[in-house]
């Protein structure tokens, strides 16, 4: 279901009515497979899983399935307006997403193969603004994370098909992780219900004091033995804290285990 412009503000109306008593959470989920041209199977899966788990994690969420370059324009302004007081961030983009001349850009659903490579920037969502206004933001963690980089077939005046994001580094504060290496292609899971990263994702995510960036190191682990090094998660950090997605009972972040590998949260060196 295609979320409304004016749906969006009314969720967004509601965050700021029941979440005044605890830490901020805030996400911005968008799964896009309906495209014109090179249409995708798992990314609505895909968004509603990661959706569904951030809340239980104490996320308010937004979910945007197939939307267009209009709707997520929206989205990510009021988005950013109602996070400006919050402890965590969280934008996830499941679909198709390329590199234009070094810049980033997320396609929204009615990009087609008449425009050429140069007409993208005028027609997508520019990544790498969205992430400078997420650097504005002096308190709290933002967490960008992108399962997309498919190839795109067919795209007017491109002897190439479209494919792979170009490396960006991270501003204060900011951790982006993406589902591939840079000008690579991420597989979209044709014969399961989710991609190999977004599945492997979210079950780290649940992982109790695990913290993000050793929980992507884990998921580059699992991706790269299940597609057999075909597709290789990276991510660039300037993250100056801990976070962890799930804290332990004790409210503790650094002692966990995942993937039979056990971290303790302090290590006593032998005399």
């Amino acid at each position: 279901m295609v979320v409304s412009i004016r749906l969006i503000s009314a969720l967004l109306l509601c965050w700021l009515g029941f979440t005044q008593a605890d830490p901020l959470r805030t996400a911005l989920v968008i799964g896009n497979e309906s495209y014109t041209v090179a249409p995708l199977k798992n990314p609505v899966n895909d968004a509603r899983l990661v959706s569904a788990v951030l809340k239980s994690l104490g996320f308010q969420v937004l979910l945007l399935e197939n939307a267009s370059l209009t709707q997520i324009q929206a989205a990510s302004r009021e988005w950013l307006l109602a996070s400006k007081d919050a402890q965590v961030r969280f934008l996830y983009f499941a679909g198709h997403g390329v590199q234009i001349k070094g810049r980033n850009y997320l396609l929204p659903v009615e990009i087609r193969t008449l425009y050429p490579p140069d007409a993208i920037p005028n027609n997508a969502a520019d990544l790498s603004t969205l992430i400078d206004r997420l650097s504005l933001f002096e308190d709290g963690v933002n967490l960008v994370v992108l399962d997309a980089c498919r190839k795109i077939p067919g795209i007017r005046g491109q002897t190439q098909p479209l494919s792979g994001f170009a490396a960006m580094p991270s501003p204060k504060g900011t951790l982006v992780a993406y589902s591939t290496a840079p000008g690579a292609v991420a597989q979209d899971g044709q014969d399961t219900n989710n991609s190999v990263y977004t599945r492997n994702l979210i079950q780290l995510m649940k992982t109790p004091g695990l913290p993000v960036e050793d929980l992507f190191k884990l998921v580059r682990v699992a991706v790269v033995q299940e597609t057999k090094r075909a597709q290789i998660p990276w991510e660039s950090s300037s993250l100056m804290g801990e976070f962890c997605f799930k804290q332990t009972a004790n409210n503790a972040c650094g002692n966990y285990m995942a993937g039979g590998l056990i971290k303790p949260s302090s290590v006593t060196l032998a005399k």
